[in-house]
């Protein structure tokens, strides 16, 4: 398995770049990926799509289908594709720190 390193902490990453487990997430890790992920500056609604994310994540173990996460937010996908322009499973489950989703999300 590969490693980041980032502001003095080492994240464990599979090949897709996704950390490998969710207990090594932290707010550095977001800061580490906005960059690769074309984000230059995070606001509230970022961070509400990161905890939406992480909270299903704790409760159901895996992340939420993309209905779920609009209905939840209350933001339309168009919305969470501008936040996250690579999608919302890509870009905001690997900020929140989800493992790569294999459905829908």
């Amino acid at each position: 398995m590969a490693t980041v390193e980032f502001k003095g902490k080492t994240f464990e990453v599979d090949e897709d770049g996704f950390i490998s487990s969710f207990d090594q997430w932290n707010p550095d890790w977001v800061e580490y990926v906005k960059t690769s992920e074309g984000i230059t500056e995070l606001t509230e609604e970022h961070w509400k799509v990161i905890h939406v994310l992480q909270d299903y994540y704790k409760k159901h173990g895996i992340a939420p289908m993309v209905r779920i996460l609009t209905k939840v937010t209350g933001y339309k996908l168009k919305y969470i594709y501008e936040l996250f322009p690579s999608g919302p499973g890509k870009g905001a489950c690997k900020m929140a720190g989800l493992p790569k989703p294999t459905g829908c999300v």
